[in-house]
């Protein structure tokens, strides 16, 4: 803070309005807003008023902590609350109890409001006690009467009553996610009827929803809505789309996944969100090429589309929608058997705006379809083929020719791409940013040296079990490139060599993984200790020569490691889990075989350690 002379120049001259509108240009960053209250007292103060966003998770009594969240920052208008992750406990074996009695209970169980949680010892804790309540969430509800984001994660207690003290006190509300909660129709129902600006609602696993309660929600924020997700809702049918598509009009993004929807729900949805509809992801195993063919010759404003485990329609949808939907920028086709490269062939004689393609497990797709898309899809921006086995290295020719604003490729399992390919993308392709490849055996040291010299952006880089990757591949991208992510798991012909390269070379590098390579010694992690100081996360399981010297010298270096995974390190001793643990002040997770942490560190660093536990 500026003084002159004893002064205080910024609390004289700056009112609270001024420091008020600074606070919320760095809401985002939750250390620095904290660090902000602790300047002084004003600082405090006006920054707990400003604050709109919080985040919690399961901690202790969830009621009495939502609370305290309330009482001390008034402003809230965003409130994330995520029961997924278990809270910080004392002991291994309570934190164990909790969550396996986390598991889900049936609906009938649910369906209970007086049941309890035994968990058969003294010193366990009640499992109602980590999952907010009705009770937290009404005396919530009541505080934050301003609210307009509200998402509750598996908060497996909060049910209609919860919802209801939302809906009756948050009239702002325009966000709001219920994955995992046990809600129902007389919580939507009072969501629609005082709601009115609701714009998002995120359904998914509420099983106890049934098409009662959204068709009066449908009614009730018929003019706002603008997203909805609905998944594993078991009494979701098409009388609900229909609701939906009679109503919401201004529907831009659907999320459908339920083997009981049919064609007459999705042509519901898509005649009645006609004009606005833009965004549709279907898991729908009962929807054939009719419902396809309606969407491609009614939605012409759509830009996303993503098909999943579809078995029952073929290429006539994929013709009509690249016939109708002009805009499409966005594709994802999944396990979709029945498509052939006449699909990728319509998209891209259709859509030529596409940005974004996916393709996973389409056996049916091959080099023509995707060639296609190369040839008359110029502004595509990130590709992913996953198990494509019928897509060859012209495929990708055609790629590194006509797509030269590609910034990321994903390989997974596509055994006919080899270095030409690679070679291709890397001279056409030189904004490339992001490339991530898994088990492409084809893939050596030629195609990623041409990457490493041609596309000198790359930030983030995957070789996952590409084992014909070797030293002079990462020599070339040392040489060249700053990368930020470097993941080389299970590329055995690395060495110490190719990994004092990177060190050198790529001083930004945050993220790396470095697991199963054999070769590797203390001599790469003495470097990278040296030449890569931002360095966070690291994974180096499975490395055979590693030893506690290595660790004590990348230790040196690396103070801002946050992770390390080291386990089935056989040369890395008690001694080489505490340098790790005592070394690096902002240590977060350590995972190690639990046998080889001392009793000094396990209550030194027993938050932080996780372990690996294979029964013999």
């Amino acid at each position: 803070m500026s003084r002159g002379r004893g002064r205080d120049f910024i609390n004289v001259y700056l009112p609270d309005e001024l420091l008020i509108d600074i606070f919320h240009r760095i809401e985002e960053s939750k250390s620095t807003c904290d660090a902000i209250s602790l300047v002084c007292r004003r600082w405090r103060r006006i920054e707990r008023e400003s604050r709109r966003t919080i985040r919690i998770g399961a901690s202790g009594d969830a009621d009495r902590t939502l609370q305290r969240i309330v009482g001390r920052f008034l402003g809230l208008r965003t409130v994330f609350v995520d029961e997924r992750m278990p809270p910080r406990l004392p002991s291994y074996s309570i934190l164990t109890t909790l969550i396996q009695a986390r598991i889900r209970p049936s609906l009938h169980q649910k369906t209970n409001q007086n049941r309890t949680s035994n968990l058969g010892s003294s010193d366990e804790i009640p499992l109602e006690q980590l999952s907010l309540s009705d009770v937290g969430l009404a005396n919530f509800a009541q505080a934050c009467t301003q609210l307009e984001k509200l998402s509750l994660i598996w908060c497996s207690n909060v049910t209609d009553s919860g919802l209801k003290s939302i809906a009756y006190n948050c009239n702002s509300l325009r966000f709001l996610d219920l994955q995992g909660c046990y809600v129902g129709d007389h919580g939507l129902a009072s969501i629609g009827e005082c709601c009115k600006q609701l714009q998002l609602l995120n359904l998914r696993f509420c099983e106890g929803v049934t098409d009662t309660g959204l068709v009066q929600l449908a009614r009730g924020c018929g003019l706002s809505l603008k997203a909805l997700g609905i998944a594993a809702c078991v009494w979701v049918t098409d009388v609900s789309l229909e609701a939906i598509g009679s109503y919401c009009t201004c529907l831009e993004t659907l999320l459908l996944d339920s083997e009981l929807i049919k064609d007459k729900g999705v042509i519901a949805v898509a005649g009645g969100c006609r004009l606005s509809l833009k965004e549709l992801k279907l898991q729908c195993i009962n929807v054939t090429d009719n419902a396809l063919e309606f969407v491609g010759s009614h939605c012409l404003a759509l830009q996303l589309l993503a098909l999943y485990s579809f078995q029952r329609f073929t290429d006539r949808s994929l013709l009509a929608i690249g016939k109708g939907c002009k805009q499409l920028k966005n594709l994802t086709l999944s396990d979709c058997y029945f498509l052939s490269d006449k699909s990728l062939g319509a998209i891209a004689t259709g859509c030529s705006k596409l940005t974004h393609l996916e393709v996973n497990g389409c056996h049916n797709i091959g080099t023509f379809g995707l060639g296609s898309i190369g040839k008359k899809c110029p502004n595509l921006r990130e590709l992913s083929l996953l198990y494509c086995q019928r897509i060859g290295e012209n495929a990708l020719h055609e790629i590194g020719k006509g797509c030269k604003f590609l910034q990321e490729l994903q390989l997974v399992d596509c055994s006919c791409i080899g270095d030409y390919a690679m070679i291709s993308i890397a001279q056409g392709c030189k904004n490339l940013k992001k490339l991530h490849i898994r088990r492409c055996y084809e893939i050596g040291d030629k195609g990623i040296i041409s990457i490493g010299e041609n596309c000198r952006l790359l930030k983030d880089l995957s070789l996952r079990f590409c084992d014909r990757v070797g030293d002079d591949s990462l020599i070339a991208l040392g040489r060249n490139c700053s990368l930020v992510q470097l993941n080389v798991s299970g590329c055995d012909r690395i060495t110490d060599v190719g990994l004092t390269a990177i060190a050198s070379g790529c001083p930004e590098l945050v993220c790396l993984d470095i697991s199963v390579l054999q070769n590797l010694g203390d001599l790469a992690l003495a470097d990278l200790g040296q030449g890569c100081p931002l360095l966070k996360d690291i994974v180096l399981s499975h490395c055979q020569k590693v030893t506690d010297i290595g660790l004590s010298h990348l230790v040196k270096g690396c103070t801002r490691l946050e992770t390390c995974h080291m386990v089935y390190c056989p040369m890395v001793t008690a001694s080489g889990v505490a340098t790790i643990i005592s070394s690096c002040a902002m240590i977060k997770k350590v995972l190690v075989e639990k046998w080889k942490v001392s009793e000094r560190s396990m209550r030194r660093a027993g938050s932080i350690l996780s372990f690996l536990h294979v029964d013999l």
